[in-house]
């Protein structure tokens, strides 16, 4: 376990899945925890009992993170519930597929909102709030580089375009020690994509370790990076796939 004693953490779409198993890990690891979410707030409720359970502040906060001033008010909200924010994970995201003659607009001015556009207008609505020293990761994907079927091109350019985020702020934001890092992972078992799912027989004959990730695992990478034990990494984008993009 890593130590976040006395830190405050806001983790973006954080009701369920790999959002809901990094409020929770950073909590395990003594961080109060908030929490956005778009629209599940018996998830969103689950998650914060879990935070509690762990002897720290949990809160739960609705905000669509494609609608701009609701996102932006979220972070407000947080920061002042927590008294500031020195830990901010960017997790919520969508994924549509579709090649190119067949995604839609609707389709791509979707996954632009809440993939691009909510990362950047979340962190620059957090900056005012965050402490010297803190941490941003952004939640990206393997598919920022790797690209192994077809219709994956507006999933995995929204992807590229967050890890060129974590680069650019890492410089951007060193002289207040502030550490930026894109977390990409490959197949992870999820509701949304189970292990046991139809698509996994597929996926898993792909990663070289023959498995899906866990959630877990992810979250223990991102409770790393928050870390003091991470104070040398900034501007990494990690894939944490178990070999698929290799």
């Amino acid at each position: 376990m890593t130590n976040l004693s006395n830190k405050t953490a806001l983790v973006t779409g954080g009701s369920r899945g790999i959002g809901a198993g990094i409020a929770i890990r950073l909590a395990a690891d003594g961080a109060d925890v908030a929490i956005t979410y778009a629209g599940n707030q018996a998830a969103a409720e689950a998650t914060v009992a879990a935070i509690e359970a762990h002897g720290r502040k949990g809160l739960a906060i609705k905000a669509d993170g494609a609608d701009t001033t609701a996102l932006r008010a979220g972070v407000d909200a947080a920061a002042a519930a927590l008294g500031g924010i020195d830990i901010l994970v960017h997790n919520a995201g969508t994924a549509e597929f579709g090649t190119i003659g067949a995604t839609s607009e609707a389709s791509y001015r979707k996954m632009m909102d809440l993939n691009v556009d909510a990362v950047f207008h979340g962190t620059t609505a957090a900056l005012p709030h965050m402490r010297d020293g803190g941490r941003i990761l952004i939640i990206g994907s393997v598919n920022a580089h790797t690209l192994p079927f077809p219709g994956v091109a507006t999933y995995g350019a929204t992807k590229a375009a967050v890890a060129a985020f974590a680069k650019g702020w890492a410089r951007d934001l060193a002289g207040r020690r502030i550490l930026v890092n894109a977390i990409q992972p490959g197949p992870v078992d999820t509701d949304l994509n189970p292990a046991s799912g139809p698509f996994a027989q597929v996926m898993t004959p792909m990663i070289a370790l023959g498995r899906y990730g866990t959630v877990a695992e992810v979250a223990a990478l991102t409770a790393f990076l928050a870390s003091d034990e991470a104070s040398f990494i900034t501007g990494a984008c990690i894939d944490i796939d178990g070999g698929f993009s290799l």
